[in-house]
């Protein structure tokens, strides 16, 4: 039996890298969670995990090619002589195009990783990188560019601005990006087609948030941050808002980050990360992620 599950572990060595580290340097982009899952079906995950430890211990010491990449980050507040340690030795990796969810209780660090992934905090120590950047390393004026240029971000609160219609908010967001989706469109697909000359006083909490969801995807932005997306709307709004990011990740190749504390919203994601007490618990890839209609919570 061991014999039979080593030739299998070494078929897939085999059939990925057949000719050692030039092979692998090429191929190891087929190592992230969407490129494995049909593979996965044939020939067991089990068994590829097994290989891709193998890999991995043969080739200690090269990097996964990966779009996200947290590298032992630490955060620690300071408040007077008091220190506040909110992450420490955090690291995980999100590959381009996947919708990654972090979830974790409240308190557990999960809004300062967004924040460091946006460019809105600094670290302690560590490395931060999206792409071959690494963001950790900006100057204040390039984390400017960076947040203005390739994030989208949609807050826990809603930060709109309180005399510009719903429109108007959506389009001063598209007017400081490159390549911005047309504002009236992005409300129209988040349900808010009647309400694009409303001021957000004359909205619904779970429309203001909407709204800000739209002013996020309408940035077109190369990597979308949600802390706690649907913590404002109703069940049936929050799922079509859940949709259309899964959309996004799926047709549009975005990658999108989710932060929540609702361990139900896992089911959808590509990778799911695990948060507790300042600390990346677990880091899982989610092999059959289900559409969001089907979760009930």
């Amino acid at each position: 039996m061991e014999n039979t599950s080593h030739q299998k572990t070494m078929g897939i060595v085999a059939r990925f890298f057949p000719v050692g580290k030039r092979k692998y340097q090429k191929n190891k982009k087929k190592f992230s969670c969407r490129h494995l899952r049909k593979f996965h079906q044939s020939i067991g995950l089990c068994d590829i995990i097994e290989a891709f430890d193998l890999i991995r211990f043969t080739y200690e010491g090269e990097s996964m090619s990966a779009f996200v990449r947290f590298d032992r980050v630490k955060k620690v507040y300071h408040m007077g002589e008091v220190e506040i340690e909110a992450l420490r030795d955090a690291t995980f990796s999100v590959e381009k195009g996947e919708l990654c969810v972090i979830v974790g209780p409240s308190g557990a660090g999960k809004t300062t990783l967004l924040n460091i992934l946006g460019g809105m905090d600094t670290l302690s120590e560590g490395r931060v990188f999206l792409g071959e950047e690494e963001i950790s390393a900006y100057s204040a004026r390039q984390l400017t560019a960076y947040r203005r240029h390739d994030i989208g971000f949609v807050f826990q609160f809603y930060n709109l601005v309180p005399n510009l219609t719903a429109l108007e908010n959506v389009e001063l967001a598209a007017q400081i990006c490159r390549e911005p989706l047309n504002a009236a469109e992005v409300l129209r697909s988040v349900g808010l087609e009647d309400r694009l000359s409303n001021f957000p006083a004359q909205l619904s909490g779970g429309e203001q948030q909407r709204v800000a969801i739209a002013r996020a995807l309408a940035k077109n932005p190369k990597l979308l941050l949600c802390d706690e997306p649907t913590g404002a709307l109703d069940y049936s709004t929050g799922k079509a808002i859940l949709k259309l990011l899964q959309i996004m990740s799926r047709r549009e190749g975005m990658t999108v980050v989710i932060i929540t504390h609702n361990s139900a919203l896992t089911a959808m994601a590509d990778r799911v990360i695990q948060v507790k007490n300042g600390t990346v618990t677990s880091v899982e890839c989610n092999d059959r992620p289900i559409p969001v209609e089907e979760i009930e919570w």
